[in-house]
């Protein structure tokens, strides 16, 4: 299975390592995309390596082909999986705008195509009434979400905004492409 791995700006952004390597050793394709904010935590190459797949981040790397290759993502994607995904890119997503290849792609996706959102952020960012709005958006829009996990938070905050767990995610992933 195709399967695109958004990853954006957030300390957990490390932990997509473990998740594309796991997906690519049940067999199936990671396409990674990253937003520029992302590879300050993590660095396309990594993922590149972990993947065996180009690592798209801007849409500057599509200049080598004429053909659009965050369209081509969309249309042979499985699976839209984002983890982990920021406050920001809920925003985007939910309100429509494509100012990266990430959003562009999750806006050109089929409409039967399965689209599954770990968030990962600051509990307040979490909880902020924007957030949840645009959280509600996507619901309606068809998103399944991985609620993040109460816990201690890179900002020395407790609370809800990690991560869920490497093998939740992945687990998710197996029983939505079944």
């Amino acid at each position: 299975m195709n399967i695109v791995l958004g990853i954006t700006g957030s300390i957990a952004a490390y932990k997509a390592a473990d998740i594309a390597s796991q997906l690519t050793k049940l067999g199936h394709e990671v396409h990674v995309v990253m937003t520029k904010a992302a590879t300050e935590f993590i660095t396309p190459l990594t993922l590149q390596v972990i993947s065996r797949q180009p690592v798209l981040v801007s849409l500057e790397d599509e200049k080598n082909s004429w053909k659009p290759g965050h369209i081509e993502l969309a249309d042979n994607a499985d699976l839209f999986l984002v983890a982990p995904a920021c406050a920001d890119t809920l925003g985007q997503f939910a309100n429509g705008l494509a100012p990266d290849p990430l959003s562009a792609i999750y806006l050109a996706l089929p409409s039967g195509t399965p689209k599954l959102i770990a968030p990962a952020m600051n509990g307040k960012m979490w909880n902020h009434p924007a957030t949840q709005r645009n959280l509600d958006q996507l619901k309606t829009d068809g998103v399944q979400f991985i609620d993040p996990e109460d816990g201690d938070l890179a900002c020395g905050y407790q609370g809800t905004g990690r991560l869920a767990e490497v093998a939740t995610i992945v687990k998710a992933c197996k029983l939505v492409l079944e």
